[in-house]
């Protein structure tokens, strides 16, 4: 086919989709023009209940410590956590660690902006049976669970952009990929990523309870 057969065909389905779209928007605006007053105030009183319904959602998810970031001091904890909140995003930390306080710091910014799931952390170290069925090996290890079941996890930085800078929004697109939290952006593309810069930490890779390494990611810390 020649190219201009193949522009022609191009600008025809351009158009065609146009015309669609055109068509559906006149479509509506004229269910507009013809609404009466009794069709305006049934949406407005459908549009009232969805916005109480909503309000009263977000009082039940602060009642039961939505909108926080908590530590977890036992593994029943974690499991009474997960029978009442739909979607969990746990942090598996390690004292002293400082990639789990960068982790923390993101985390404490989108507890607050994701009020729909509940954000927490709990000590490797207080919790070994939890870190062993989950084949936690890594940390900083994000757990993403939803109807109690874990969909995924976020292991080290990897998925970050491989580098201590990432922005928070990364971190949000990339725990929106699990179906835990609402995301209004692209799922199919994160944030632009920052240039990998010097790393902000400078430390040697240890091990805390002396196992080769299980990450490609110098400074994170294995199991």
């Amino acid at each position: 086919m020649a190219s201009a057969d193949i522009e022609n065909l191009i600008k025809s389905q351009v158009m065609e989709v146009a015309r669609n779209v055109e068509q559906q928007l006149d479509s509506e605006l004229e269910k507009l023009e013809n609404m009466d007053m009794d069709d305006m105030e049934r949406l407005r009183g459908d549009r009232m209940k969805q916005l109480k319904e909503q309000a009263k959602k977000r009082q039940e998810w602060l009642a039961m410590g939505h909108g926080e970031y908590t530590e977890i001091h036992e593994e029943k904890e974690f499991f009474e956590i997960s029978k009442k909140s739909k979607d969990i995003v746990c942090h598996f930390y390690k004292d002293g660690s400082p990639r789990c306080k960068i982790v923390d710091h993101h985390l404490k910014l989108l507890c607050q902006k994701h009020v729909e799931a509940r954000f927490v952390r709990l000590n490797v170290e207080k919790a070994p049976f939890l870190t062993d069925r989950l084949r936690i090996r890594v940390i900083p290890t994000l757990a993403l669970i939803k109807d109690s079941k874990t969909k995924d996890f976020i292991v080290g930085f990897t998925d970050l952009g491989n580098c201590d800078d990432f922005s928070t929004e990364m971190l949000e697109w990339r725990i929106a990929t699990a179906g835990v939290i609402d995301y209004k952006g692209d799922l199919l593309n994160p944030p632009e990523k920052k240039k990998k810069t010097k790393s902000i930490l400078n430390h040697p890779k240890r091990s805390i309870r002396g196992r080769d390494s299980d990450s490609d990611i110098d400074d994170e810390e294995d199991m």
